[in-house]
């Protein structure tokens, strides 16, 4: 048969096979609800951008992001009442979302973290009125050259980048995928979606435009490079089980496959795939929670992030990525643990250690907390390492309590300023307790609360990853993290002192009076400090019931 007539029969079968070959996807909707909610609103702010005349966009987007994201968080509570985080956990999506407890669970607290910084993202009064105008934190007009006419025309005419919200919300449709997916190629799609939108935010501060655009490039650079290395796992670990889904992957580490092909048997024998793959999906994970040695972007990027947007990043892409991970090593590589563990050990142990120490040498508000946030995912890092349901629930409370201990933290960095703007330098925060004791009073429970002192939320969380730690075996990386934490408890509480017990200086900022909206953020830092710390037990019990991965 000629070459021609070889094509023309393969036309003819493929006219002839029956058209219903090609399955239509069965998506639940409702289980998907706050996603698609989020994403939505996101596409309705774009929208508001090109549709809206300017004066209108600021009132709108605030309108739209606070809505879309209460309900969202309305929407999750929706499926935990109906029982979607416990006897009715199940894979939505042909396989590529999990809906169970800690999906459930994590994407609440992205929500309710999301909703509290869509607040400091709105903050009009704390910057001096710009020819009559509010301004907020971010640049008038982000394609401007920093300094240059386009800018100074732009700040004059009153501009504002409204399109922080719809970035905001892009974002957090990222974040409330990654915990969720099920299998590896959503997780990268889902990691990208998520980190774009930060790369771009992290570009748009209003004072220091060339600090914050030096910060931005440094974070995609770099989150370019961990994403490379995660895709390449990506395929080394689909190359050794021949599926990207995680139970299929799991199955075959395991050692339970159902049915092997030909190809599949040649490359089950192969371990190297498997421990190269694995190590490389974790590497991207583990830059994305900003673990020792891959920590070097954190203080930087948060230093030049506009702040409201280091509290956003901070808490939620901390809750986000730690949440995949925990996927990850208990429903992917549950079979490889004795690979993974000796491994974990050691990121955890200087990433704790490292965070700590090199804490202790910081001149910068924000430096300062981006070392902390690295000695923290040290501490988290020790629950995940238990392998025991302890260990979930404790690592989701410890999330949960930490991102709102952030997010208040850098709230209250946004408001003491002086005449290039915020004041990060830590020797002008001396005398602070005298000038504006409310301020100073709230840094200190934030500080206490990263310390780990009783009767706040951050006591209440290391006490229950240390404990998942020690039943789990692990009890030598309790000792370590003990003694991080009194190293980090030093500096910690050295600003305290700093605040309290040392002279104001005579040209030191003053504390900016902010509006409602920064006022409820910090406000509610502190509650669910407070509230954490002196009653945890029911929120131990709900991450506890939402400490089972779906299967």
């Amino acid at each position: 048969m000629s070459h021609a007539a070889t094509v023309h029969s393969l036309w003819t079968t493929a006219a002839v096979s029956p058209p219903d070959k090609i399955p239509t996807p069965h998506i639940e909707y409702g289980q998907l609800a706050p996603t698609l909610i989020v994403l939505g609103a996101a596409i309705v702010g774009v929208l508001i951008e090109a549709l809206l005349p300017r004066r209108h966009r600021y009132a709108a987007q605030l309108f739209v992001s606070v809505v879309a994201l209460a309900a969202a968080f309305a929407a999750v509570l929706g499926l935990a009442a109906g029982d979607y985080g416990t006897s009715k956990a199940r894979i939505a999506a042909m396989g590529a979302i999990a809906v169970d407890g800690p999906a459930l669970f994590l994407e609440g607290t992205i929500l309710l973290v999301a909703l509290v910084a869509v607040f400091t993202f709105a903050e009009r009064r704390l910057d001096p009125a710009a020819h009559g105008n509010r301004v907020d934190s971010f640049a008038a007009q982000a394609a401007a050259v920093p300094g240059g006419d386009a800018e100074k025309a732009a700040v004059k005419a009153g501009f504002t980048t409204t399109e922080v919200f719809p970035l905001l919300l892009f974002a957090v449709g990222g974040m409330l995928i990654f915990p969720a997916a099920n299998d590896l190629l959503t997780l990268f799609v889902a990691l990208e979606v998520f980190s774009l939108p930060l790369y771009v935010l992290c570009a748009l501060a209003r004072r220091h435009r060339m600090l914050s655009q030096e910060a931005a490039v440094k974070y995609f650079l770099l989150g370019a490079f961990s994403s490379a290395f995660l895709l390449f796992g990506i395929a080394l670990l689909y190359g050794y089980a021949g599926t990207v889904t995680y139970a299929g992957i799991a199955d075959v580490v395991d050692g339970t496959v159902r049915e092997v092909t030909p190809a599949l048997a040649g490359a089950m024998g192969n371990d190297a795939l498997l421990l190269i793959g694995g190590a490389m999906v974790l590497m991207g994970l583990l830059f994305k929670i900003g673990a020792v040695p891959f920590h070097m972007w954190t203080p930087d990027v948060y230093q030049g992030a506009p702040t409201p947007v280091t509290g956003f990043m901070a808490a939620a892409t901390k809750v986000a990525a730690f949440g995949a991970l925990l996927r990850l090593l208990y429903v992917v590589l549950p079979g490889l643990r004795w690979d993974w563990r000796p491994v974990m050990w050691g990121v955890a142990i200087v990433t704790m250690l490292g965070g700590a120490i090199v804490a202790v040498t910081q001149t910068d508000v924000k430096r300062l907390l981006a070392y902390s946030s690295i000695a923290h995912a040290g501490f988290i890092l020790a629950g995940v390492i238990a392998m025991t349901p302890d260990g979930i629930s404790s690592v989701l409370f410890y999330l949960a309590a930490y991102s709102f201990v952030t997010l208040g933290a850098f709230s209250v960095v946004t408001l003491v300023r002086d005449a290039g703007g915020e004041a990060t330098h830590l020797s002008k925060w001396a005398g602070l307790g005298r000038r504006s004791p409310l301020v100073a009073a709230v840094f200190a429970i934030f500080l206490l609360a990263f310390a780990g002192i009783p009767l706040t939320s951050g006591f209440a969380g290391k006490f229950a990853v240390f404990k998942a730690a020690a039943d789990g075996g692990a009890g030598p990386l309790v000792v370590i993290g003990v003694i991080s934490s009194a190293i980090a408890a030093f500096f910690y509480i050295r600003v305290i002192v700093l605040m309290f017990f040392s002279e104001p200086r005579t040209e030191g900022p003053s504390v900016a009076v902010p509006s409602p909206l920064t006022s409820a953020a910090i406000a509610i830092g502190v509650a669910v400090t407070i509230v954490l710390g002196v009653a945890p037990q029911y929120f131990l019990d709900l991450a506890g019931q939402a400490g089972v991965f779906v299967r």
